[in-house]
């Protein structure tokens, strides 16, 4: 018992049964204790009325609808383009990341409006590559087909079945070539492949690019790469032959975006504006791109982080160590990182298996083991739906989940948002689970969070569970599918990459 007589109880079971009852029934106590105790009666039996989610305040997170709205003119952060070089003692290249639209971007273009049809082709691409559809060699279901970290088999698919370039969202500013030039890339955790627009070239065969067009004469470190070069034989479905004994590249994507010219080397310098040895890639392979078209407007180029040895991460891999970790800022006004290297431990972070698929031995693919709203996991969705994996992509914007375990968090978070009252609106492309906030404040949202093997777990914040009003989660092709955590939902976490696990942190950017 507790000094007005109330028994101490957890927010669930509060209720007017347990509320003070000194407050109503004592008359012989001073006029202002009385008061006192009356309005405790009213506030305790108030509490009662409320949702039990709502009770329990870490199963619930409140959020400003101004955080709905437009991203601002005015960047938050306006740091220096790389941090630190030394993380606890260990070599490491931090960059500064933005989004591509957002105020703190080296250069805006046009407003990205929501998921697109643009988002639909990027899943739908993975999807394909999950499942082996078109690839050369077996097909058929890849539930079978998820190995352990790295395993050597692999397969192909035609350049043809290349994902949407337009979802890509997240840029970083490099240096290439002797003196240095500065490059601004969109990041891509999907592709394997980097390139940026060379010179000679000019419309309509390439864009209007952020900075000048890199020009290879004028730098003295740059080859091209000779046909018979054993990288030039890496390329696989990306090599175009040869012109004057110089090996070229083509990387089509699905929505009708390509880019194709030279394939070539030259020192990528990770601080622009400098040719710090510490922090250069010296003999880079990338793309020396001569013809571009499609969804490129407002940037240089692309720098591909997946696992073939084409990649960045694998190119870098002797200067540090083939670990890198990146965090997405929350909104546009604000920026994140890219961190290549660091220390080689995961303190810190959740960790979760790496996963490969043989069919698409670029992505990075984790499994998915459950998810909950309010504090309670989502019922009726067997294990054997998740079974296909989940790729952990930066080119997504929204999650997928298979089709089973979509319509129960969407059940789940409908039911937990029902007793606010908050109307509902139109649903917008993919998105069907949508609220009007326009008379609101601040509304209060149930937490989601998502369990991986291994127990590692990510509580998203709100910007991670709607998206313009909308629940960020949409259906894939069918269960047992992959899944694809999408960048909606990683923005704000560090998420780390080290061969064998990837690792979440919350709050890190």
């Amino acid at each position: 018992m507790n000094e007005l007589g109330a028994r101490p109880i957890s927010p669930p079971y509060l209720g007017a049964a347990f509320c003070p009852r000194r407050a109503m029934a004592s008359f012989f106590v001073s006029p202002v204790l009385h008061r006192v105790l009356v309005l405790s009666w009213f506030l305790c039996a108030a509490t009662a009325l409320l949702p039990r989610h709502v009770a329990a305040a870490s199963y619930v997170t409140t959020v400003s609808t101004a955080s709905f709205a437009a991203s601002g003119t005015t960047c938050d952060d306006a740091g220096p383009a790389i941090a630190t070089r030394q993380r606890n003692g260990t070599s490491a290249a931090v960059l500064r990341l933005a989004h591509r639209h957002g105020p703190c971007a080296p250069s805006r273009s046009s407003v990205h409006a929501g998921p697109s049809f643009a988002e639909v082709l990027r899943a739908e691409y993975i999807q394909r590559r999950m499942s082996g559809s078109g690839a050369r060699g077996p097909k058929g279901n890849n539930l079978k087909q998820l190995t352990a970290a790295g395993s050597s088999r692999s397969a192909t698919v035609p350049a043809t079945m290349g994902y949407s370039i337009g979802t890509l969202q997240y840029v970083v500013t490099v240096s290439l070539g002797t003196p240095s030039v500065p490059q601004t890339v969109e990041l891509d955790t999907g592709s394997d492949v980097s390139w940026v627009q060379c010179r000679p070239c000019s419309a309509p065969a390439c864009y209007s690019p952020k900075d000048p067009l890199f020009d290879p004469s004028r730098s003295s470190t740059y080859s091209a790469v000779p046909c018979a070069a054993e990288a030039c034989l890496e390329l696989g479905i990306f090599r175009e032959g040869c012109s004057s004994s110089q090996c070229r590249y083509v990387v089509s994507y699905g929505d009708g975006s390509n880019t194709t010219g030279v394939y070539g080397s030259d020192t990528l310098t990770l601080t622009p504006g400098t040719t710090a040895s510490d922090n250069a890639v010296e003999t880079f392979l990338f793309g020396c791109g001569y013809a571009q078209t499609g969804l490129f407007a407002g940037i240089d180029g692309l720098l591909a982080l997946g696992r073939q040895s084409m990649s960045l991460k694998s190119q870098a891999s002797n200067a540090y160590g083939g670990v890198f970790s990146y965090c997405l800022p929350p909104k546009e006004t604000s920026t994140g990182y890219l961190t290549l290297g660091g220390p080689s431990s995961a303190s810190g972070f959740a960790t979760t298996g790496l996963l490969t698929a043989w069919t698409a031995p670029t992505f990075y693919m984790v499994m998915l083991t459950g998810i909950s709203v309010g504090g309670q996991q989502v019922g009726g969705v067997p294990t054997s739906v998740f079974a296909g994996g989940t790729v952990v992509d930066t080119g997504t914007v929204i999650t997928r989940l298979p089709p089973t375990a979509y319509a129960a968090l969407r059940s789940t978070f409908r039911a937990a948002m029902a007793p606010y009252g908050y109307p509902s609106a139109p649903a917008m492309g993919i998105l069907d689970t949508c609220y009007d906030f326009s008379r609101y404040g601040v509304v209060t949202l149930p937490t989601v969070a998502l369990t991986f093997s291994g127990g590692a777990t990510m509580s998203l914040e709100a910007p991670g569970i709607l998206s313009s009003g909308c629940l960020a989660f949409a259906p894939n092709d069918g269960d047992g599918v992959a899944a694809i955590l999408g960048n909606v939902q990683q923005r704000s976490f560090a998420v780390r990459f080290d061969g064998t696990s990837v690792g979440f942190m919350p709050g890190a950017c």
